[in-house]
Formats: structure tokens, sequence, C-alpha cells
């Protein structure tokens, strides 16, 4: 007789995704660069997004995970230099461990093997890649603006500054040029073997070797996860090959089937695998900011399927049709994800303003508010702002500035519509 699947509880499946997200430990006195390292090996990537309402996204989750540090140390660690982690479409575009260019090889391939049509996006011409190719060659890594100021623009028609910059793009994709840092949020390309360690370039992965370590390692940060699941993490976009790489690894025991009661579908249960390394923590005492674009919902089936959380940006939305607003950050208290705010730092003024505060069906006002006012207070102070104003937007907005200030009845008397506030000096504030 087969052995019994074991059964884990919805609760359960949550608590031990965060657990593996890092949302378990103690966060630091004092965050140092090995605290981001050892958070980058349970996160795999971070995923780099160019809106900075807030923060970009890049800086978030070790945040939400680490507490106030000093974005100048990521940027040391991350952004400037290539040491330890450089640029790929590991998910979308994201920092990754640099030792792990072999493992995206097949992808880099397949973009190679592609042949965009003229007017399509990705062709350019072999004049093009080859002048880009050269300049980079000759030059070492570039800005984009650094091959605008020596355009040819004398040697006939053929140039076109548009498709200069789609060649750099090209070129990353397909691993022949990689981003040797940034100068603030604009990209450095240089070719590949200016970048990457020439041992790390040397190395030679097979597709099918690279999809199952990259599988094995969305099931570890993951904890629980169902194939759809693991093929997003990476965008592997193959579910067959995942599902072949998820066999290999129960054989090999680092995966063991599991039911988890409350992801059926259809009235079936959903077939889900626990890595072998994974903790069950009995309570997650932990509440955070969360990026869009954090692991823990950056999957919106996933982050539907275990948290219950219905989660869509709203920044392509025009703002009269905006249900939460432009940029609403998930806000996690213990296992659940119980609010979204929707925050802005204005910089110019020293305030982060709250646009908009809205609570998710299973919150309880009285017990989270007061830690949702801890991490905003949190999260002025680490961007530097000396003062939160929440808006009236919101079916949380009362309750959340009335932990802030302490004050109900001034609350009361202020909050009454979208565009009324209430202001509280951070300095004032009880430490979180």
């Amino acid at each position: 007789m087969a052995p019994k699947t074991p059964t884990l509880s919805a609760a359960e499946a949550r608590r031990m995704t965060l657990a593996a997200q890092g949302f378990s430990r103690r966060m630091p006195d004092a965050v140092a660069p090995r605290h981001l390292h050892r958070a980058m090996q349970r996160l795999g990537v971070l995923q780099i997004d160019s809106v900075n309402v807030f923060a970009r996204s890049h800086y978030m989750p070790m945040f939400s995970r680490l507490g106030d540090y000093d974005p100048a140390m990521l940027d040391r660690t991350f952004v400037s230099r290539t040491t330890h982690y450089v640029e790929y479409l590991a998910h979308e575009a994201t920092f990754m461990p640099v030792a792990d260019w072999p493992l995206w090889r097949f992808r880099m391939d397949a973009w190679r093997r592609r042949e965009p049509s003229p007017g399509g996006w990705g062709y350019v011409t072999p004049r093009t890649l080859d002048w880009v190719r050269d300049e980079l060659r000759d030059r070492g890594p570039l800005r984009p603006a650094d091959l605008r100021e020596d355009a040819p623009r004398d040697r006939g028609s053929w140039w076109d500054w548009d498709e200069a910059k789609l060649a750099l793009e090209l070129l990353w994709r397909t691993g022949e040029v990689a981003v040797a840092g940034r100068i603030g949020f604009e990209r450095r390309y240089g070719l590949a073997e200016d970048v990457v360690p020439a041992e790390v370039l040397a190395v030679s992965i097979s597709q099918q070797d690279a999809v199952r370590e990259l599988v094995r390692r969305a099931a570890r940060s993951y904890g629980v996860s169902t194939v759809a699941d693991l093929n997003d993490y990476y965008r592997l976009r193959d579910q067959g090959a995942v599902r072949s790489a998820v066999a290999d690894l129960v054989d090999a025991g680092e995966l063991e089937p599991v039911t988890v009661r409350g992801w059926e579908r259809g009235g079936k249960s959903t077939p889900a695998w626990r890595h072998h390394e994974a903790a069950l923590p009995r309570r997650i005492d932990r509440a955070a900011l969360l990026t869009p674009f954090d692991p823990v919902v950056w999957f919106r089936d996933r982050a539907l399927r275990v948290f219950d959380f219905d989660y869509r940006i709203e920044i392509y939305v025009p703002a009269a049709k905006r249900r939460y607003g432009y940029y609403s950050l998930p806000v996690l208290v213990g296992d659940r994800v119980v609010a979204r705010v929707d925050l802005k730092a204005d910089r110019r003024a020293s305030a982060l303003l709250v646009q908009s505060a809205w609570w998710e069906p299973h919150a309880v006002a009285q017990r989270d508010a007061p830690r949702i006012a801890e991490e905003l207070v949190r999260a002025a102070r680490w961007q530097g702002l000396g003062r939160i104003s929440v808006s009236g937007w919101g079916d949380a907005s009362d309750a959340v500035a009335h932990a802030l200030h302490g004050h109900e009845t001034t609350v009361d008397r202020h909050l009454h519509d979208r565009e009324s506030t209430v202001e509280v000096s951070t300095r004032a504030l009880a430490q979180p």
C-alpha cells in the first residue's frame, strides 16, 4: 500500500511559505552586507522596477525582512559593482548571483534563435549590432548615453538611436552583453567577458539540469508549492519540464508530495510539494510592507490561493477608476495579508503620504491597525521622512490614522473624504 500523502492546513502552508521567505527570523539590530547576502540566498532574485513613488521595488524585500537599513548598502552590493550579483531575466529583470549566469544559457540561446521581422520588437540591423559590439570592445562598459554621444551621424542614413538602445537590450538578452552596474538608475552595459568572471562563463549546464536546479531553488524559496508556482518563480514557462524536474526531486528525496486543505480547484485538491528543508513555525509574529514584486505576492494565482488576496496593480488604470490606488502595497501582519496601502514619499515636504488604506476581509482592525502604524513609522524613518500624512480614502484610513495619532476625536473630525488628511510627526511617535 502506498504511503498516505501528508496533509497541511492552509494556515500551515502560509507559515511555511513565510518562514522560507525569511519572515520567521528575528530582524538584526544593525543590518550589514552579510544580512543582505543571507536574505538573497532565500529569495534567489530581486526584481527590479523603475517606479519610485515610495521606494524602488528592489529595495523593498530587504526592508520587509530585515527592517531599517541603508539603501546605499544595497547599491554598493547589488547596483554599483558586479562582484556578487548581476542582472538578467531570472523572473522579469532581476538582480541574481553572478554565479547563476550559466543557469540561464538556455534562455539566452532561445533569444539568439529568435528571428524578429523588420518593424517588430527585437529587430536590429546587423550593422548596428556590429557597431555596438565594437564600441563596447574598444571602450569597455558604457551607458546608452555614452553611445549616443559618439553616434555615427555622418556615416549615412543607417543610424537610428532607438535601434542602438534596442541592440544593447538584445545583446543582453542573448548573453553577449552583461550589465556592469548602474549610474543612478541607468544601466552600464559591457561585453559579458568584461563583466562575468571567466570561470563562470566557462561553466556549461544543460537546459534539463538548469531547469531542475531552478525548480529546486524555487521549491526551497516557497517551502510548499504547486507546479504552477514553481513554473512562475523563475518564469520557466514550461510546465512539462517543471513536472519532470519535480519528479526527479521527489525521487531524490528533496521534495515530498503533500495535500493542502483549501488549495482545491474544481472540487479537487491541487497537487503540491513540500521542500525537505521547509520549516513549519508555530506562528509568524511579524508585520511588513511588501512590494507588489515580492515573491510572497508576485504570482497572483498563488497570492489568491495562499493568502486569499486578490491583487491587481493599478498603475495603468485611469485615476478615476482605481479601486485601491496607483501603487498599493500589501501589508502582512502575522501570517495574513490584512490590508493594502498606497504610499508616496513626498521628499520635498519630508512626508510619507498614505494616499489610501484598505482592509482585507479577514483583517481585525483593532488588532491590526497598531501593527500597520508601526510599519508606517518604520518606513518613514527608513526613507528619512519626518511626517506621515494619512488620506481619508479607504475603509482602513480612520483606524490607521487613529493608531498613528492616538486621538480618535481629532481623526474623526478631519477624515471624511478622499481629499482630507491627518498628519503625524514621526518624531512624536513611539519607537516600533
